[in-house]
Parts: C-alpha cells; structure tokens; sequence
C-alpha cells in the first residue's frame, strides 16, 4: 500500500540524521496521501540506519493501523491531529535539533534576524507552550501557535514543521537549524536587530513567488 508514498517518507527520514537534526531513534517525518487520507509515518524506535520503506507504518486519520508490522511512533497521534486540523498540511516533521531546540528549552522565539527567516517562514519561528509526549496535547500546541509559519518551536521539548508536502515539511526543519544557529552565534558578538515587518513581507513575497525556477 502506498508504496511510492512509503519510498519517499522512508528517504525523507534519512535526511534528519544528515543534517543533524537527530539522535539516536528521536525524530520522525510522516506524510498524508491526499487521495485516500492515510499517514505513513516512522515507526517507533528504530535506528535511521536500519529504517526500510516496509518498516514505515500506515494509519488512518484515527489512528486506526492499515498496514505496517511496528509500532508508529510515539508522536503519531500528535501529527495525525495536525492533519485532521490542517487541510493544507501533507507533511510534518518532527526533531530536537541542537540550536533550534536551545531556543525551545528557554521558551523563546526565534525573531526575524535574517533574511532568510523572512523568506522561509515569513516572521518569527514562534515559540508554543509545554506539552507531554503520547497523546493529541503536542499537536494541540502545533495549531494553536504556528500562525502561517511552516515551524513552530515546542517548550523544553524541540521543533514541529509543516508543509503542502513532506519535501517542503522537511525544508523547513532544516532551515530551522540552521537559522537558529546563526542567530545564536549572532548573539555571542552583539544583539542583532531585527528586520521590518514591511521588508519581511517583501522578501518573504519574492521568495514565494518569484525566487527559484
């Protein structure tokens, strides 16, 4: 079932501990199929290393399993709220990236100190409350902070991106790093200003819509 679907999500796993977004078995990208609305998503546990596209788990936007021997992960029924919330949503990712999730620790957002957070999320990377880990509460956090942002910070837990796809779910958690870790070392040799929200809006315009082929 959904075999291209499960290909895909299986290589988009890969790419977190490749750009050291993970550790260990923490982590998961799960993807929605518009035609038949299941989820394939990473099982729970298992080292990236070892992940296989048959190892992914498919469910339904209940939760209900339709395929797949393993458990889902542990934040299934957290994505699976996000879908249910989020018509346009097809991917979510999951990480605790290092500099990203120093932010979350402290419960603050990430401001607009570069022009690529303005072209990639089109403000500041908010910053959503605490919420414990099994059940819908994460994902409850998800939609009630992440505006029109492709990211969300998690308090003293780690970062949630979304997208019209994995692909672009998974973009996101990558640039999420690493603008966080440029603000940071930004913040070792001074406090750096932040971008207009008029200038914002313009880059984040000509990233949308006119950057790229």
């Amino acid at each position: 079932m959904l075999g291209a679907l499960r290909d895909q999500v299986c290589k988009l796993n890969l790419e977190l501990p490749k750009n050291g977004l993970v550790a260990w078995t923490s982590g998961n990208v799960s993807a929605r199929d518009p035609e038949t609305g299941y989820v394939v998503i990473k099982p729970s546990g298992v080292r990236y290393e070892d992940l296989r596209p048959e190892h992914l788990v498919i469910v339904d936007l209940d939760g209900r399993r339709r395929e797949g021997s393993l458990k889902p992960s542990s934040d299934t029924a957290s994505h699976l709220y996000i879908y249910r919330h989020r018509a346009d949503v097809n991917g979510v990712v999951h990480t605790h990236s290092s500099y990203a999730t120093a932010f979350a620790a402290v419960g603050q957002p990430i401001p607009v100190h570069l022009t690529a957070i303005a072209d990639e999320f089109g403000g500041p990377i908010p910053c959503g409350g605490f919420a414990l880990i099994g059940g819908e509460e994460i994902g409850q956090v998800v939609v009630e902070c992440i505006g029109n942002s492709p990211a969300v910070l998690l308090k003293n837990h780690g970062v949630f991106t979304v997208g019209r796809t994995a692909v672009a779910a998974v973009k996101a958690a990558v640039m999420v790093e690493d603008v966080a870790r440029t603000v940071w070392l930004a913040r070792q040799l001074g406090q750096p200003s932040e971008i207009s929200p008029q200038d914002v809006a313009k880059l984040h315009n000509r990233y949308r819509n006119v950057y790229g082929q």
